[in-house]
């Protein structure tokens, strides 16, 4: 015999599917607003309400804007098995993102994913235009911290170039964080932030460093 509660548990999702049965008749676009409408309102219901791929959101990929600070780099062989992956297995993982001020969803990660989402072809047309996006927490929105989210997402699986990668770690000294605070962000050593420092020549970023003392 089935238990009360799943019972009530069938009944919740029997009412819901009914009113699931009204999206077909409305046009693509409206459809794609209900759904994300719909799916914000679970989420808020959720015990996974903290996790941002509880709640993805279809967005027009022209809302979707790659960032410019992304040091991770994809070889031409690597980004066609990227489209090859997406075409014959779909968007099994959503592009990560930030809204800004005016509500452009800008990329934290997924740099690539969205690339291949938004290139004229097959993808984008089964696509409608549109690509999955899942939104940071809105208390992590700030550069340094998208900045550092990004790097988290692709260090391990990408190729990050010196020169991008020296940039990264200057913005963020810059922007006031500590040696410490990058390389515990970054998931690097003290050393490989001292090797970055060096890279970049500015006797700035040499401050505050206390140096050992000389060999006698």
């Amino acid at each position: 015999m089935q238990s009360k509660t799943h019972q009530a548990v069938l009944d919740l999702a029997s009412r819901a599917e009914t009113i699931f049965r009204e999206l077909p008749d409305l046009p693509l676009a409206a459809r794609v607003e209900a759904i994300n409408l719909l799916r914000r309102l679970l989420h808020q219901y959720s015990p996974f309400s903290g996790e941002p791929v509880d709640c993805v959101q279809w967005v027009p990929g022209d809302e979707v804007v790659g960032n410019d600070y992304n040091p991770n780099t994809v070889a031409p062989p690597e980004m066609r098995l990227l489209e090859r992956s997406i075409g014959a297995d779909g968007f099994t993982q959503p592009i990560v993102a930030h809204l800004d001020e005016d509500d452009r969803s800008i990329v934290v990660d997924g740099f690539h994913r969205q690339r291949v989402g938004k290139k004229t072809g097959p993808i984008k047309a089964r696509l409608h235009g549109y690509l999955p996006l899942a939104y940071v927490r809105s208390d992590r929105g700030d550069i340094a911290s998208r900045i550092a989210a990004t790097i988290r997402h692709n260090r391990a699986r990408g190729v990050h170039g010196v020169a991008p990668m020296t940039d990264v770690v200057v913005n963020l000294l810059r922007s006031g964080w500590t040696d410490g605070e990058v390389a515990r962000e970054l998931g690097m050593d003290d050393d490989e932030v001292l090797r970055f420092k060096q890279v970049s020549g500015l006797p700035e970023l040499f401050r505050d460093h206390e140096y050992s003392p000389s060999w006698s």
